[in-house]
């Protein structure tokens, strides 16, 4: 089980959960100013980590890992969640500084021990991956769970698959369900497809065709390149065992889809 090509995509969420001005500095609202560089010199960790961004992508100042890390690492130091995570994949990544996966797991822990869910779900990759630490399925799910209860996404479908393949938890498919539901319920792109792959062959739900089209349409619309038509394939093999009156319910049903708060 991995994570790792979702990793990109988990991080970008982490920065916009941030919520503060690391974000407007990356769209350019904030350059950086010398008040931002007084604010982050006395000790600021949120205007430190704003500058950490700023080297990390380059905006309004010249690109340089070495630099993003050494701002992110003073927040980090200073208690901030989102710096000791982002520090954590600069690690994990070799991004301005020796890559060292023991090192990643450390500030991962750092943050995930302070409860915060990504750094949890991050954490139950390392140990599914034996990234940085001994390789240990059900260390790895008890850390998806407490990322799961806390509202991830991303750690609510990778407990789900670890209920279906029986990896750290016994293989339970009705669980599985139920957090893939939890996933696509938020909006979950993968989990659509996992909902339309559980109704269509009656895995862990009473077989369903309508609801299969209905989370592969879901689905479809959230993939893209290869992926996108091979789900998009599924789909409409599926179509083939349904009504004309049962198709159109079934896209009804996925145009009116909306997640859930």
């Amino acid at each position: 089980m991995t994570t790792r090509n979702a990793k990109s995509t988990l991080l970008l969420a982490i920065l916009l959960a941030a919520g503060f001005s690391c974000l407007k500095v990356a769209t350019g609202q904030i350059p950086v100013t010398k008040e931002l560089r007084k604010a982050a010199d006395a000790g600021d960790a949120k205007a430190q980590f704003s500058i950490g961004y700023a080297y990390e992508k380059g905006e309004g100042v010249t690109q340089d890992y070495a630099e993003a890390a050494r701002w992110y690492r003073k927040a980090a130091n200073g208690g901030l969640l989102e710096a000791q995570i982002v520090l954590g994949y600069a690690y994990e990544k070799g991004h301005g500084v020796t890559q060292d996966y023991a090192e990643a797991v450390r500030w991962y822990r750092k943050a995930a021990d302070a409860g915060d869910p990504a750094a949890q779900a991050l954490l139950g990759s390392a140990y599914y991956e034996g990234l940085g630490v001994k390789q240990d399925d059900a260390e790895g799910a008890r850390w998806y769970r407490k990322a799961a209860d806390g509202g991830s996404a991303e750690a609510q479908f990778h407990l789900g698959r670890a209920y279906y393949n029986g990896h750290g938890v016994p293989k339970d498919l009705a669980e599985a369900v139920r957090w893939f539901r939890k996933a696509a319920d938020s909006g979950y792109a993968k989990a659509h497809c996992s909902m339309g792959i559980a109704y269509g062959s009656g895995e862990g739900v009473p077989q369903d065709y309508v609801l299969a089209h209905m989370w592969f349409d879901l689905c479809t619309s959230g993939s893209s390149g290869d992926e996108q038509k091979v789900f998009a394939k599924i789909r409409d093999e599926i179509a083939q065992k349904m009504t004309p009156q049962q198709i159109d319910e079934a896209q009804r049903m996925a145009a009116e889809w909306r997640p859930k708060k």
